[in-house]
């Protein structure tokens, strides 16, 4: 993981601009540098791979494409250890739950509750667990 010093770099992948744009100052604010956005899955592929974040936000509802199934290419096509993915959504965590357990995301955050403490937290509870785990079980 990162030391206090360095900035963690996020990459958001959502279909609002409203939200990338709302995002990006948010974490920002909070310290965390968003290196990219990307509105569509081939986008975010892309640009995960040429910039290396440490973390990706990714939107459950991606317009008419699947944010579970991104996060899921993300993670096989991420290199040894992939970034890990947190998933976002404007539905509450409940209705999304068993989606995001059965994903190898390392957690959810619902959009009303979006900040670089919340970032962080799920982050620090990834590296309590193995980093190459399988889905987790709940």
């Amino acid at each position: 993981m990162l030391s206090s010093a360095q900035r963690l770099r996020c990459f958001i992948v959502d279909d609002s601009v409203d939200f990338l744009d709302a995002g990006r100052e948010l974490l920002e604010r909070g310290g965390i540098t968003v290196v990219g956005v990307a509105s569509t899955s081939d986008a975010a592929l892309r640009g995960v791979a040429a910039l290396g974040p440490d973390v990706t936000l990714v939107d459950i509802e991606l317009g008419e494409e699947n944010g579970i199934e991104l996060a899921e290419r993300l993670h096989r096509h991420g290199g040894i250890v992939p970034p890990p993915v947190i998933l976002t959504s404007a539905r509450a965590e409940q209705d999304v739950a068993e989606m995001v357990a059965a994903s190898h995301a390392v957690g959810f955050l619902p959009k009303s509750a979006l900040s670089s403490g919340a970032i962080r937290e799920l982050l620090a509870a990834k590296d309590q667990r193995d980093p190459l785990s399988e889905p987790r079980e709940r």
